[in-house]
């Protein structure tokens, strides 16, 4: 029986470094308030680039951002903001750099509170992964009632850099639903 190349998501393409966060990484459910800190940030830097030009800087960001530990980025200050925006190996927009510690400062206002960010993010699914249809690419959207509702709620608290379609792509990322396309062999039913 001759196997091929697995099909998988159309925007994956053929970079490894697509590829390889597609099979192990996207669409997996998290609920790790550090891992869910990065992939916010992350989402937030896409707003207008490619995924993989992102992908491209994640060791930077790690670097950058101490490994996403959101108790030492909430510390950081006007001289931190200015010293990433001369660190050629991450995004150098200073909203979008102004944005990661304000995220961090609401994580941990909400861990402060008592919840995990993963409770708070968690919530607007019920705690359970939404399994979408098989969806075509062209029928995937970039935002629904659910994100939308989560990018009040996170605005509200002092996130910034959370609009509908940021927390939809967030809420692909970390798995709390499953686009995986119809086609794609990752598509579990």
């Amino acid at each position: 029986m001759l196997t091929g190349t697995p099909e998988r998501c159309s925007w994956v393409g053929s970079n490894e470094a697509m590829i390889e966060y597609h099979d192990n990484e996207w669409g997996i459910s998290s609920t790790d308030d550090r891992h869910l800190f990065e992939v916010l940030t992350l989402e937030g830097a896409q707003a207008g680039l490619s995924w993989a030009t992102i992908l491209r800087k994640r060791s930077h960001y790690r670097k950058a951002f101490l490994e996403f530990d959101f108790s030492k980025v909430a510390k950081f200050n006007c001289e931190d903001v200015h010293r990433l925006l001369n660190h050629s190996g991450i995004i150098r927009n200073t909203l979008k750099i102004q944005s990661v510690v304000r995220n961090a400062r609401s994580i941990i206002a909400i861990r402060d509170s008592g919840r995990s960010f993963a409770d708070t993010v968690w919530y607007f699914v019920s705690h359970a992964q939404v399994m979408n249809r098989g969806l075509l690419s062209e029928e995937i959207p970039t935002e629904t009632v659910m994100s939308k509702e989560m990018s009040n709620h996170l605005k509200k608290m002092g996130f910034a850099f959370v609009g509908p379609t940021i927390c939809y792509s967030f809420m692909q990322a970390i798995g709390m639903v499953d686009d995986h396309e119809k086609t794609c062999f990752k598509r579990e039913w």
